[in-house]
């Protein structure tokens, strides 16, 4: 429910509450929400009175002004207003995970945590042939994935995200691909390392949705630095790349230090 602009704002310290409309909390302080900028933590959360919400509220917020804020809050008038501190926490830690290949101990480890993962599901053994499957199919849609292995595609996705927990997998716009991480797993079980596609050189793109995936894919965009080689007209001209998608590149462009033209 975090916009990206907003999550980009409290990465950098710019806003540290949001505020919702709940019959009751649904997060507690101490939660860790793992988002498209990493780790961000709940500090307190506490019920308000909309009418006295102030300048300074909305300024932490992100909002333009105390009466906007309360515009906002202003359906599910029935339920109560929460305000909620949020934090940066950091990076998300899979991600520093999927790039760490494992050592023979640590590789005992994970074949054990997939054996009990295994034994534990209601289909069976299937963790080695989903890694084995998204290995064979990187950038596929999570439903075609499913469907070869005759899967309902949420509960396949479920399970991939238990795959991702170990950092074997990364969840990409279209599909999934394995993490070295992930890789190393695979080829410990075959008889010699299987060749694959280089990864694409540079700094990946942040996630900006599959229909603009898409769109930049075909377009031969694949990094952050080749798409600072277009104007951010160019890119927004594009079918498929949204208002959104446009805020998270120009978020992760600033980021990376690169300039982004805008015509």
């Amino acid at each position: 429910m975090i916009r990206p602009a907003e999550l980009a704002a409290i990465k950098r310290g710019e806003i540290d509450l949001a505020f919702r409309r709940w019959e009751r909390p649904r997060v507690v302080v101490g939660t860790r929400m793992r988002t498209p900028v990493g780790l961000v933590e709940v500090t307190s959360v506490e019920k308000v009175n909309v009418a006295r919400l102030t300048a300074d509220d909305a300024r932490r917020a992100g909002a333009a002004s105390a009466a906007a804020l309360r515009e906002a809050l202003a359906a599910r008038a029935e339920r109560p207003a929460w305000r909620v501190g949020l934090t940066w926490a950091g990076e998300d830690p899979r991600v520093a995970l999927r790039e760490a290949v494992p050592t023979a101990g640590e590789l005992t480890q994970i074949e054990a945590r997939l054996d009990r993962l295994d034994r534990a599901s209601p289909v069976g053994a299937w963790t080695r042939a989903t890694l084995d499957l998204i290995d064979r199919n990187p950038e596929v849609r999570a439903a075609d994935l499913a469907a070869q292995v005759g899967r309902e595609t949420q509960d396949f996705k479920r399970d991939v995200r238990k795959l991702k927990d170990l950092g074997l997998t990364e969840s990409l716009d279209i599909g999934y691909r394995l993490s070295p991480r992930g890789e190393s797993v695979v080829d410990a079980g075959l008889p010699a390392p299987r060749e694959r596609a280089p990864r694409p050189a540079g700094t990946p793109l942040p996630h900006v949705g599959a229909p603009a995936a898409r769109a930049l894919r075909a377009a031969g965009l694949t990094t952050l630095e080749a798409v600072a080689t277009k104007s951010e007209a160019e890119v927004a001209a594009m079918h498929g790349v949204g208002p959104v998608a446009v805020d998270r590149l120009r978020e992760a462009i600033s980021e990376a230090g690169f300039g982004w033209p805008r015509s």
